[in-house]
């Protein structure tokens, strides 16, 4: 059974770049351990245009970010002295666990000549006994993650376990996480494995239970439901889920199961405690005014 269909709401996080945010919604904080998730573009950019998209560095706690492309180049530099560009198709898993700082910058010359970008960027929250683990950075090539295809049918394994796939990417919880591509009037359905389960339509349209959904939107499941995904038209798709982790507070960048520990990652950030990228340490985004809302309000920014 279709539990909610959640809309795209478009959300700035910065003066040049706005996006489509799925996650969190006020009726549906987290599908499986997936606890943000926006959609960057696609977006045509123009050189003079660019470097106002960045994402200057800034901290997180107490989750994974993954960033996979469709379109485009972002260099990502963080506390670790990691510099990575990612490209389509790779993944970026980079887990904060006590803390680490990171940047996003648009550098890549295609893009400076007039070229496209189109990103979807999730965090995952990390059980209680790895929210304070180290943190770590991870780049996984196209080659190192499943593809299977069928009639009409072309799907990607970006993380987890699904369809009987294991993902070579390193998780810390049962999850899956799969960008799927079907030709029109082809047939999906959803994994098995997991209780819960959603559907976000980053292009096209699908049909389910004979309604239509288009793209920006996002089908949550219960655990009994096995729908079965037909594409009126060429469609897009990415799959998410796995199992709950139970309660989780989130403020601006930060994740945690104790309001507490916010409290504490609001302070370090703003007395410096936690380390900017080396590489990328002229600029920052401060810690932005608390207004007195209450850990577990949606974060006014984010891309990762």
């Amino acid at each position: 059974m279709l539990d909610l269909v959640i809309e795209a709401r478009k959300a700035s996080i910065g003066p040049g770049m706005s996006v489509k945010r799925i996650l969190p919604f006020r009726l549906r904080r987290m599908v499986g351990p997936f606890i943000f998730m926006d959609h960057a573009g696609p977006v045509e950019v123009q050189p003079q245009e660019l470097y106002s998209m960045d994402v200057l560095p800034h901290p997180h706690i107490g989750l994974s970010t993954v960033s996979y492309l469709f379109e485009g180049q972002v260099t990502h530099r963080d506390s670790l002295g990691v510099q990575q560009v990612i490209r389509p198709g790779e993944v970026n898993w980079m887990t904060a666990g006590s803390g680490i700082a990171h940047s996003e910058r648009f550098e890549d010359p295609a893009t400076l000549a007039g070229g496209s970008l189109e990103m979807i960027q999730t965090w995952v929250a990390l059980p209680e006994k790895e929210e304070e683990a180290a943190p770590t950075f991870n780049n996984y090539k196209p080659e190192q993650l499943h593809v299977f295809t069928d009639t009409g049918v072309w799907m990607r394994l970006i993380a987890g376990d699904a369809y009987g796939l294991v993902s070579n990417v390193k998780t810390h919880s049962p999850l899956f996480y799969l960008h799927v591509v079907l030709d029109q009037g082809a047939k999906f359905g959803l994994p098995k494995e997991h209780t819960e389960r959603g559907i976000y339509v980053v292009k096209g349209s699908i049909e389910v239970s004979g309604k239509t959904y288009s793209a920006g939107q996002m089908l949550v499941f219960n655990k009994n439901a096995h729908p079965v995904i037909r594409a009126k038209e060429k469609a897009t798709l990415m799959l998410l889920g796995g199992e709950p982790l139970g309660e989780r507070y989130i403020w601006w960048n930060f994740v945690s199961s104790r309001k507490e520990r916010i409290e504490q990652a609001k302070a370090d950030w703003k007395e410096g405690r936690i380390i900017l990228p080396p590489t990328d340490n002229e600029e920052f985004v401060p810690l932005p005014e608390d207004k007195t809302k209450p850990a577990g309000d949606p974060p006014p920014q984010a891309l990762s």
